[in-house]
């Protein structure tokens, strides 16, 4: 058996990291990286996974990731699904396992192995239902059209509105960063 690993807000400015592992016990059509997917064929196909596999999605706040750094926080979701899916091969998309050993990684694994496809469109799903979510209680963000990542729209709200409770205050925009002289 093989338990795919991807996650999704890596890059995000705002919201958390959703990471999801995933076995497959049974084939789904249709699988892909999620971003490859449009958001309809995405919530289709997370339907699906979710009646015919077994899953975990782990997921860390803002704060969590300001205080603890994303490499820290991807070791710590890697060791819980190693520990969880100890029968499997586990492949993480990527090409680092941040340390954890018995977590195999793959470049483009989530165009390659449905597994891990399985588990992109876990994470993605379930970032954007959040982000949708956090639209309603931060309307002047407009997370439910950019998901936290750092779009010109995004980027002006946090210029005008500055950063809000789920905005990672630890990551460095450079729009913001003021020049020195050295």
């Amino acid at each position: 058996m093989i338990c795919g690993i991807d996650e999704a807000g890596r890059g995000a400015l705002a919201g958390e990291l959703v990471i999801a592992a995933c076995v497959l016990k049974a084939d789904i059509a249709g699988l892909n990286d999620s971003k490859k997917l449009t958001p309809k064929k995405r919530e289709e196909l997370f339907k699906k996974i979710i009646k015919n596999s077994e899953y975990l999605i782990v997921y860390f706040s803002a704060k969590f990731i300001d205080d603890l750094g994303l490499s820290e926080c991807l070791k710590k979701a890697l060791i819980v699904f190693r520990d969880k899916f100890k029968d499997c091969d586990i492949i993480y998309d990527g090409n680092l396992n941040y340390g954890v050993g018995g977590i195999k990684t793959m470049i483009k694994a989530d165009l390659k192995i449905k597994e891990v496809s399985a588990a992109s469109i876990l994470a993605k799903v379930s970032r954007d239902r959040q982000m949708i979510l956090f639209d309603k209680i931060y309307p002047n963000y407009g997370y439910k059209k950019h998901k936290g990542y750092g779009t010109n729209s995004h980027l002006q709200a946090i210029s005008k509105y500055g950063e809000c409770e789920i905005s990672r205050k630890t990551f460095k925009i450079k729009k913001f960063i003021q020049p020195t002289l050295f």
